[in-house]
């Protein structure tokens, strides 16, 4: 089967070469810029992103959208979750319908709220949408280090498509059908992991980061039952493996956003360090809107969001998070 990956940054780069190491017999790996996907082309590299890992000589780096999705079997959409809907509209004249695609990007729109899913079913409506995610460092991945993910799909046989193009000894696909429960809490661990980095980076010790990474898990399920999704679904793979990898290591990115901001660098600098885009900033405000909508109390999340998009200072903001009233433990009350 061919299969298309839409976005050349790490973790696009190394789902293609899992996808080229478990068989696909091509696998267009589709950039928006065609210079790099002309580096790519002659290097067998990808200059931005994971240098030092070759790509399969499977992998056909392109920047023409219409060559990458030609007569492919299926599609993995790894755009940042903000240029998601411009991606997949660019996708459209070119997707057949009925074509499985994965998304990949973990977030929420900020102008709609919408999660990614329902971003595609309005941009790429003939497509079959599928949600790829879990405990994911991409470099790891593309040095074929043992990985587990989740697919979620509505649809069995978009699932058993998806599983089949990039399944390997080493790269281990599951399946499930709660999408919301997979896609919200991968958007929401990125928010939570800029508060674990926060305390880290402020020297608070490992009892406040192993306390809040639990009260974050409870925020999650909250808001996962009430927009729908399933508890498995939170303690499983895709939401408690996603934020127990993200909240406890510096190569995260929002995690090393939050150590940094806890440091006392400026997220202005920090972003302007940056190459990739770290999601959890411009998720911070999406994720509290829609827990609001839907009545869900999510502090952790709330005191991110006062960092990041209203300029508090991460001192203040933990010192207002600790200041909330007594409360009993337990992810099934309605308030934190």
């Amino acid at each position: 089967m061919k299969l298309a990956v839409i976005g050349a940054g790490s973790w696009g780069t190394a789902l293609a070469i899992t996808a080229a190491h478990a068989g696909c017999g091509e696998v267009r790996l589709w950039s928006r810029r065609h210079e790099q996907a002309e580096t790519m082309a002659t290097t067998g590299r990808n200059p931005d992103y994971l240098c030092d890992v070759p790509l399969h000589e499977a992998v056909i780096p392109t920047a023409d959208m219409a060559e990458a999705m030609r007569g492919v079997g299926a599609a993995l959409l790894v755009a940042p979750a903000q240029s998601l809907r411009a991606t997949a509209r660019l996708m459209s004249p070119y997707c057949p319908a009925g074509l499985p695609v994965a998304i990949c990007a973990k977030g929420i729109e900020l102008d709609t709220l919408k999660p990614m899913s329902a971003v595609l079913s309005e941009a790429l409506p003939q497509a079959v949408s599928a949600v790829l995610s879990g405990p994911t460092f991409a470099g790891e991945v593309a040095r074929g280090l043992p990985t587990a993910v989740v697919c979620a799909s509505a649809d069995a046989q978009a699932r058993e498509t998806i599983v089949r193009a990039i399944r390997r000894p080493v790269f281990r696909p599951y399946l499930s059908d709660d999408v919301t429960g997979v896609e919200i809490g991968g958007a929401a661990k990125n928010v939570l992991a800029i508060a674990c980095g926060i305390a880290t980076g402020m020297e608070l010790g490992d009892n406040a980061r192993a306390a809040l990474v639990t009260r974050a898990l409870s925020e999650l399920t909250r808001l996962i039952l009430a927009l729908g999704g399933r508890v498995e679904t939170a303690t499983g793979l895709a939401v408690m493996g996603d934020l127990v990898l993200t909240a406890g290591s510096p190569q995260s990115r929002n995690m090393s956003l939050g150590i940094a901001l806890g440091q006392g660098e400026t997220l202005a600098d920090i972003l302007a360090a940056r190459r990739g885009v770290t999601e959890g900033v411009k998720t911070a405000p999406a994720l509290r809107a829609l827990a609001d909508r839907a009545g869900v109390d999510m502090p952790i999340v709330a005191a991110v969001d006062e960092v990041v998009t209203r300029g508090a200072a991460p001192a203040s903001a933990l010192r207002d998070l600790l200041a909330r009233p007594i409360r009993a433990e337990g992810w099934m009350r309605e308030e934190g």
